[in-house]
């Protein structure tokens, strides 16, 4: 099968595009033609080495829209179209796994890292880890919802927002985007503050109340806010725009640094920092059934498998709007 696959550290073409041996279904395994895979800003830390390799000769890629080939089960006879995810698996025996967390798992599974993911023609995942999909939504729009779409819908739940809410979104890429369609279906207030003159053309395309640049502070005090950027200097511009009381919740499985800031100012009067960490399956069942129920489209730039390198460098520069998916 044709794949993309990390075997060397050159970071304008980190991937090299050959062909790999089709992976079996395992015991508990479907195994899935790939129809369409999501490229996520993870997948960039992972090819720039920003998350440590934990094995070689990867293939990345985790927000898989697959169609069951083998391995197939009552509930997923061949031809059934399924969703897979950044957590591919859980032990289901730790303290978190037995305390409805395993998000938190102490050993899971990250699709396409740890195991290979969706930068394929054929991928092999847990029968137990997919997600069925509603018919509403094609390969394309599904793919970015299965990371970008549930771990953005994970953020609000984190930061606690609530209908009606004024909400603060720092930074506007893949996950933002799709953010933004939940929170106006909730009636929020949505406050968007980024880089780039075609981030924030989008987010006023999209409905946001205020659009700012990424060092202008939104108008009003904030209830809520994410931030999408890897970087803490962004965590602290949405912490210096909250009112007392309130939460930011950081979208980011990896960050620079964070850098002093002034309690006094910034984070007394119980304003809180969380962070976001993983999503857990019922994240993905309860933001698919919204997805389908607002009829979520996302702003989608589609790549061939062969320009998978490209994909990267497209998300790197952040020169596209919206998400970008490989459809090989």
């Amino acid at each position: 099968m044709k794949s993309a696959v990390l075997s060397g550290n050159n970071r304008d073409r980190p991937l090299s595009i050959q062909e790999a041996a089709k992976p079996a279904a395992e015991a508990g395994q479907l195994l899935l033609r790939v129809r369409a895979c999501g490229v996520c800003r993870t997948d960039l830390h992972i090819v720039d080495g920003e998350l440590a390799p934990l094995r070689s000769n990867l293939i990345p890629g985790h927000q898989i829209v697959g169609e069951v080939v083998e391995g197939s089960t009552s509930e997923h006879p061949p031809g059934t179209r399924v969703g897979v995810s950044w957590i591919g698996g859980t032990d289901g025996q730790c303290w978190y796994c037995r305390h409805q967390q395993e998000n938190l798992c102490d050993s899971p599974t990250f699709t396409g890292y740890t195991v290979n993911g969706g930068y394929a023609e054929f991928v092999a995942v847990r029968s137990d880890f997919v997600f069925p999909l509603p018919d509403s939504l094609d390969d394309t729009s599904a793919a970015p919802l299965l990371c970008a779409g549930i771990i953005g819908f994970r953020s609000l739940r984190v930061a606690g927002v609530q209908p009606g809410e004024r909400v603060g979104l720092f930074g506007f890429g893949a996950s933002a985007h799709l953010t933004i369609d939940v929170l106006r279906a909730w009636h929020c207030e949505v406050y968007v503050s980024t880089r780039g003159t075609s981030h924030r053309k989008l987010a006023e395309s999209l409905g946001a109340t205020w659009v700012g640049t990424e060092n202008e502070r939104p108008p009003v005090e904030l209830d809520r806010a994410v931030t999408f950027a890897p970087s803490g200097d962004v965590v602290v511009s949405a912490l210096s725009s909250l009112r007392k009381g309130g939460i930011v919740a950081i979208n980011a499985i990896h960050l620079d640094r964070m850098p002093e800031f002034d309690y006094d100012r910034l984070l007394w009067g119980e304003r809180q920092i969380r962070s976001v960490a993983n999503m857990t399956r019922q994240d993905a069942r309860d933001f698919l059934n919204i997805a389908a129920e607002i009829r979520m489209r996302p702003k989608v730039t589609i790549f061939s498998l062969d320009q998978a390198n490209e994909a990267l460098a497209a998300i790197r520069s952040d020169s596209i709007d919206g998400a970008v998916v490989l459809v090989p």
